[in-house]
């Protein structure tokens, strides 16, 4: 059984489910409309009053969880996080609320994990399709072919910002979403070309905001019936007969949602008008049913990470012999190591594997550059978070250690840090050491035993050995070698 969390612009949703057979049922959902985005003040910062109303709702999820007790949680935030100013303030009383690590994940990840939740709904694995997703916050386009993604994009534009930029005093008129329409397009104008009509066969949309659009079409009679342009116009048409957002009384949307159904009405609108959609689909799976698939895969070890790594190290063209051989060496000095889990395991062991990619810019300061990469790229499957903790494995692996000294401070992390470093020594030294000729402990120090014979084999290790030393020095831990006969 799993659990996926959703921290949305708008809402707070939770889905728990339980893999059965082919398909992941649904067996608990909580969703909590604390609109998170409109509770940025004008600095950009989560005001007080909103991170309360977000705590509250954790709490109330992290008691579910508590009933259910799930093998597997997953708890995402989406665009709000991602530009709040105060978010890294905010977010160890946000986890403490719900118990579990709060990974802020990118617009491309989030839309990968939509497509991943949309094609798992829909029985077409050969089916070419366009998923569109209008959040609180940002916009995502997905291309797809049957289950593999082709081209995903995050847009900085979503209905909490929309509603109020343009609907701000309720009032709905001809204006207001004419000026709103033309806003969405511009966003979209220029990017159009990967998403046109050549390149899919059917188009959907996998957020609550466009579900609420279809059900409010269906259900009063709208237009042709159907999720069409025809139909979306004649829903702006009737939202400006009501004049006010207090005035609308139309079946299919509750009277909290009005706002972000207009909000995202012109929207939807101007993606359909830049890309010629004539029509599309509402499904009802998106973003959380995609982290649940994720965990079921990642319980099945089919990592997408893996695979992210697999890719980055085939695009920058790194020697596979030398990575697996860094990637192996550190992992069982890493073991060697004793750490209090294994929690940076599986990120040492990728780090490892990306330590060299940055020679594809220049070989000089080659992990600077592998860092800056690691920290800034799209690697479909790792959150922020993740791929900067690889950044600072990969530009720790050699020269001072100032630069990462905060970070030492877990011990586990520096274990991981030096692990690394050795591993890459033995490597560009052209060392093949057994590790078990290599003992190395650290506690509140380094420790590294060599036998004799073998130092006398590679001299070079008492120059390297020297000059590691002085390196954790700086960062106040002690580096000693023990020569043993």
């Amino acid at each position: 059984m799993f659990a996926a969390v959703d921290l949305g612009s708008n809402s707070f949703r939770m889905h728990i489910g339980r893999h059965d057979g082919n398909a992941i049922r649904i067996v608990k959902t909580a969703r909590d409309p604390i609109r998170l985005g409109a509770g940025l003040d004008a600095e950009g910062n989560l005001t007080e009053q909103a991170m309360q109303t977000a705590l509250n709702c954790l709490r109330n999820f992290r008691a579910i969880l508590d009933d259910y007790s799930p093998d597997a949680v997953r708890v995402v935030a989406t665009n709000t996080m991602r530009i709040a100013k105060n978010a890294a303030e905010f977010l160890p009383a946000a986890e403490e609320a719900i118990g579990h690590t709060i990974e802020i994940i990118s617009g491309e990840e989030e839309g990968r994990l939509i497509y991943m939740g949309v094609s798992s709904a829909l029985a077409a694995p050969d089916e070419r399709r366009l998923v569109i997703d209008i959040g609180g916050g940002s916009t995502e386009l997905i291309l797809g072919h049957g289950p593999e993604i082709l081209h995903v994009e995050s847009f900085s534009i979503g209905t909490a910002r929309h509603s109020e930029s343009f609907f701000a005093n309720g009032v709905l008129d001809a204006a207001a979403f004419t000026a709103a329409t033309l806003s969405a397009r511009s966003y979209f104008e220029d990017a159009v070309t990967p998403y046109n009509s050549s390149h899919w066969s059917a188009a959907y949309g996998s957020s609550g905001t466009i579900r609420v659009m279809s059900d409010v079409i269906a259900k009063n009679g709208i237009g042709d019936g159907r999720m069409s342009l025809l139909s979306l116009e004649a829903l702006r048409d009737r939202l400006i007969a009501f004049g006010h957002v207090n005035a609308v009384n139309l079946q299919g949307v509750k009277p909290e949602r009005i706002i972000v159904m207009v909000g995202g009405l012109p929207i939807l609108i101007g993606i359909m008008q830049e890309i010629g959609i004539t029509a599309m689909t509402a499904v009802d799976a998106g973003l959380r049913m995609g982290v649940l698939w994720d965990l079921q895969l990642r319980g099945t070890r089919r990592d997408r990470r893996e695979q992210s790594v697999i890719e980055f190290m085939r695009r920058f063209q790194v020697d596979q012999s030398r990575a697996h051989r860094v990637a192996n060496t550190a992992a069982a000095l890493y073991t060697q190591l004793k750490p209090s889990s294994d929690s940076y395991a599986r990120y040492l062991y990728w780090s490892a594997l990306l330590h060299e990619i940055g020679m594809a810019v220049s070989h000089t300061g080659y992990h600077k550059h592998a860092a800056y990469m690691v920290d800034n790229a799209d690697m479909p499957g790792f959150t922020t978070r993740e791929q900067r903790l690889m950044s600072t494995l990969i530009i720790a692996q050699k020269g001072n250690l100032r630069k990462v000294s905060e970070s030492l401070d877990d011990s586990d992390f520096a274990k991981a840090v030096l692990a690394l470093r050795m591993a890459a020594m033995l490597m560009h030294s052209r060392i093949e050491a057994d590790v078990d000729e290599l003992k190395i402990r650290m506690k509140s120090r380094i420790e590294l035993e060599l036998q004799k014979a073998w130092l006398a084999r590679h001299p070079t290790v008492s120059y390297w050995a020297d000059k590691e030393r002085g390196f954790w020095k700086e960062v106040d831990i002690d580096f000693s070698v023990r020569v043993l006969s």
